[in-house]
């Protein structure tokens, strides 16, 4: 029986035999169709792991500004242009709601027909949800998530039973850069908006928004070739120049290769690289200079960091000096942690900037976390322990008119408290 045709043309009866193979699988006894072999597997997984399928359970959802702050770092911010114009029109005429959610399963963004983003409200379907597999059961978030290719939810194929009423269709969203999971995409709406073709279409918008994170990564690959000219110009030698991800924009005197393998945490200095060896690693605006050991150093002049926290959300770091010149666009947590080490030139420690942060001397593991990847760009130009900016680099920071206007939408006491009265260090 080919469910998805069946629920086209008669959703109710559809739905009526899904909910006798559920139940007649759950109980171990024979089911009178078998299930789709991508939801045998599924429910297979669910009881293994043990999964209720009479009691949704989960952890609470995130926090607003933790939903806001997996928006601001997800590279998915950048397709949803793309999932918006090809799911969002239809999806409201058809009564049904786009979904998207990150590599955790936590819902990041939803919209569409209102009436049924009130209903739901109701199934736990709200922004910091989690939907893994693993926790909820078959479902059109978590199931695509765990076998990486587009599936279809409908009515009792779902595990959990508070979610038959729905009808979900998933794809997942892959990085083409290395094939590592992003999210996925989904199309949800109660049962009666079944459709055979649902699938198909949320899956070729998928690939739509795939092809847009290839582009975006061909553009950036070409804004590092310009920068990278002029430096292994400079410095000759054996070189290469390289984006975060080991893709290669440009070489210098060793035979080109299309992609280096770098470790996961790359940070400036002596490094010794899989297919290179021993190198010297230096920042580079977007990338990373590598030069092959026996190469003198690249030079480093006293650097000078500019801090500029004029424009809210519009935060920058730029650094002249080194390898060159290059700035780089700013978190709001990236944007409080440097503007706290201007400030302290001295330094702080991890348990001191989580006091400064968060009002919790103890929340040191977030604090090294987020400092170990504002280091995987400042490289050399900040030390840790304490954390701080090397001594050799002249930092300037840039601040609003309006002192008020200083990181508008931090919460942290050490940003709250000097407002009114902020001064450039």
């Amino acid at each position: 029986m080919d469910v998805t045709h069946l629920a086209a043309v008669d959703s109710t009866r559809a739905a009526r035999v899904l909910q006798q193979v559920r139940s007649a699988r759950l109980a171990g006894q024979p089911a009178p169709v078998a299930p789709r072999p991508v939801i045998e597997r599924s429910w297979e997984r669910m009881m293994r792991s043990g999964v209720d399928p009479d009691h949704d359970v989960r952890a609470d959802p995130l926090p607003r500004e933790e939903v806001q702050r997996r928006r601001e770092t997800t590279v998915l911010r950048h397709v949803l242009p793309v999932l918006r114009e090809g799911l969002l029109a239809a999806a409201d005429v058809a009564h049904h709601i786009m979904v998207v959610a990150d590599e955790d399963g936590r819902v990041l963004w939803r919209e569409g027909s209102p009436p049924v983003l009130r209903k739901a409200d109701g199934l736990g379907f709200g922004l910091g949800a989690d939907w893994r597999e693993d926790i909820v059961g078959t479902n059109g978030l978590g199931t695509p998530a765990v076998v990486r290719r587009p599936v279809q939810v409908f009515a009792s194929e779902h595990f959990v039973r508070s979610q038959a009423g729905w009808t979900c269709a998933g794809a997942p969203l892959t990085d083409p850069r290395d094939g590592r999971l992003l999210g996925v995409v989904d199309v949800s709406g109660p049962l009666e908006t079944m459709h055979p073709a649902t699938l198909a279409w949320v899956g070729s918008v998928a690939r739509l928004a795939e092809a847009r994170l290839r582009e975006m990564h061909t553009e950036s690959l070409e804004r590092l070739r310009a920068v990278a000219a002029p430096v292994l110009a400079r410095i000759g030698g054996r070189a290469l120049v390289v984006d975060p991800d080991g893709w290669v924009a440009a070489v210098s005197g060793m035979p080109y290769a299309r992609r280096v393998a770098l470790p996961k945490s790359l940070s400036a200095g002596p490094r010794r690289l899989p297919a290179l060896g021993l190198c010297s690693v230096e920042p580079l605006a977007g990338g990373w200079l590598v030069r092959a050991a026996g190469d003198e150093p690249v030079p480093r002049d006293p650097a000078r960091i500019v801090l500029d926290l004029r424009q809210a959300r519009r935060w920058s770091v730029e650094v002249l000096g080194g390898a060159g010149s290059w700035t780089r666009e700013l978190s709001p947590r990236h944007a409080e942690l440097l503007y706290l080490l201007a400030v302290h030139r001295a330094g702080r420690s991890a348990s001191g900037l989580a006091g400064d942060v968060f009002g919790d001397p103890a929340r040191t593991v977030t604090v090294r976390a987020e400092m170990s990847r504002v280091r995987r760009y400042l490289g050399t130009f900040l030390e840790h322990r304490p954390y701080r900016f090397a001594e050799d680099a002249e930092v300037e920071v840039l601040l609003p008119d309006d002192p008020r206007d200083l990181l508008p939408h931090s919460t942290a006491p050490a940003v709250n408290g000097p407002r009114g009265s902020a001064a450039a260090p």
